[in-house]
């Protein structure tokens, strides 16, 4: 058959499959031959011969939700059988583990078939993707903006048509800044929604892992695939864990939706970003939704400091693990500033602990204020895209101020892209909901999606 494969969802994908109207080899060798012709950067590493004959074991009638999709595995935290896993750091080698981290291992019991690994920056600390072992990957839609970070080559492989899911994860935004920047779907979900084990579960911190789609059905199917079927937190009851699916395609009842637009550290937002989320936020009230301002009891001048002193114990304990499951101590001197900076810091496990109980503290306070059963609304970012090249560290924070909150509080949030500035670029919205309200998010998310469809690969605009 003559389709253009690539250009579907992987939810059309694998119906393809199913019914035969395309093997799995056709989709998977077409996916190869696109990552091939890139000129993005977002794939660090294939792994072609596996591919193909893992997809040549797949045949019609397979009824498994993803069977025959090619997805991407971002090279960040998670463990991929067999592949090189670096995180984006020279200190790693080739280093390739013998095992699949549960993310990896859940999208591939689900007929996923894993064509690489996608470009981060080194250790995920940066919101842009410009590691010095890989070097920068760019922007689809315009190839001298930045992606994003950390999933900057997960969002550029899923924005360039080359997957349509690709995996993620996000500690401080690192799947909704990229989102945001590449106009595709990033959901956040829930804290402890997605495993991370079996050998990295005590590192999930403030971080989860998910996936970066164009469309809002192939989120939801992908957190199916991912999540939990059995306790989620170690703090609480198992979240309540109905078909995402279904609630992608099933309109929601009047939600109450609180739009803010200033950020909890006060900083400028620039004026397309706020557009985008009064542009949704008029779509919401079309809707048929209540919409009406309000903020978070989020503002805290010492968040900063207390993110950073707690994050960077948790980076260096990941660092220190990565050097357990390789083999050998790490050299930090085959490390970039950032990380060695952060190894040969100063850091006592009383002033950690401290850190930590404020923000748990800080965590209390934001979910105390919240509105039973309501929807935030807020831009993604306080800025566009920026030149590949040009974002330091003064500026740099500046992508996540709407976002860390939530990796905090563990609430989940997706960025949705539902504007464009008049050159198109994207501008991202993210919508928070309560702890474990996935399948609500999702739903409004869907009902936003067909009421404005977005492009579902990127047009990149000329030089």
């Amino acid at each position: 058959m003559r389709l253009d494969p690539l250009s579907r969802s992987a939810a059309e994908q694998a119906s393809l499959i199913r019914d035969g109207r395309l093997s799995a080899r056709e989709l998977v060798d077409a996916a190869l031959a696109a990552i091939e012709r890139d000129e993005h950067n977002a794939f660090v590493l294939t792994c072609a011969e596996r591919a193909r004959a893992e997809a040549d074991a797949i045949g019609p009638g397979d009824p498994r939700p993803l069977a025959g999709v090619p997805v991407a595995i971002k090279d960040l935290i998670v463990l991929t059988e067999g592949l090189r896993t670096t995180n984006a750091s020279r200190s790693l080698g080739d280093w390739a583990p013998d095992v699949d981290s549960d993310p990896v291992a859940r999208l591939r019991a689900a007929g996923a078939i894993v064509v690489g690994k996608t470009n981060t920056p080194e250790w995920g600390m940066r919101p842009v993707t410009e590691p010095e072992r890989y070097g920068a990957t760019r922007n689809p839609h315009d190839p001298r903006l930045i992606p994003g970070g950390s999933s900057g080559g997960s969002a550029a492989a899923v924005a360039a048509g080359l997957v349509p899911i690709a995996h993620g994860n996000d500690a401080g935004g690192s799947i909704r800044i990229p989102a945001s920047c590449c106009g595709v779907v990033g959901l956040k979900p829930t804290r402890f929604r997605v495993p991370l084990g079996p050998e990295l579960q005590a590192f999930e911190g403030f971080g989860s892992d998910g996936v970066l789609t164009r469309s809002v059905f192939d989120t939801a199917l992908a957190l199916d695939v991912m999540a939990a079927g059995g306790p989620s937190t170690p703090l609480g009851p198992p979240l309540p864990h109905p078909s995402f699916a279904d609630a992608a395609l099933t309109p929601p009842h009047t939600l109450r939706i609180r739009l803010c637009t200033a950020p909890p550290g006060g900083e400028e937002v620039e004026p397309e970003c706020v557009a985008a989320a009064h542009h949704a936020a008029g779509l919401l009230q079309s809707l048929g939704h209540e919409v009406d301002e309000w903020a978070p009891d989020w503002a805290d001048p010492e968040f900063p400091e207390h993110w950073q002193r707690a994050g960077g114990a948790m980076m260096r304990a990941l660092i220190e693990r990565f050097g357990e499951l390789s083999g050998a101590p790490l050299d930090p001197e085959l490390m970039e500033p950032p990380a060695r900076e952060l190894l040969s810091a100063p850091l006592t496990a009383e002033g950690t602990r401290e850190a930590t109980e404020v923000l748990k503290r800080y965590a209390l306070r934001v979910l105390g204020s919240w509105q039973p059963g309501s929807i935030l609304l807020t831009p993604t970012l306080t800025l566009l895209p920026r030149p590949v090249g040009t974002v330091e560290s003064g500026i740099g924070v500046r992508f996540s101020t709407f976002l860390r909150p939530f990796n905090v509080t563990g609430q989940p949030a997706i960025s949705l892209p539902l504007h464009r500035t008049h050159d198109g670029v994207p501008v991202g919205v993210q919508l928070v909901g309560p702890a474990g309200s996935e399948a609500r998010l999702l739903s409004l998310a869907g009902q936003l999606e067909a009421a404005a469809p977005w492009p579902l690969t990127a047009a990149p605009r000329a030089g």
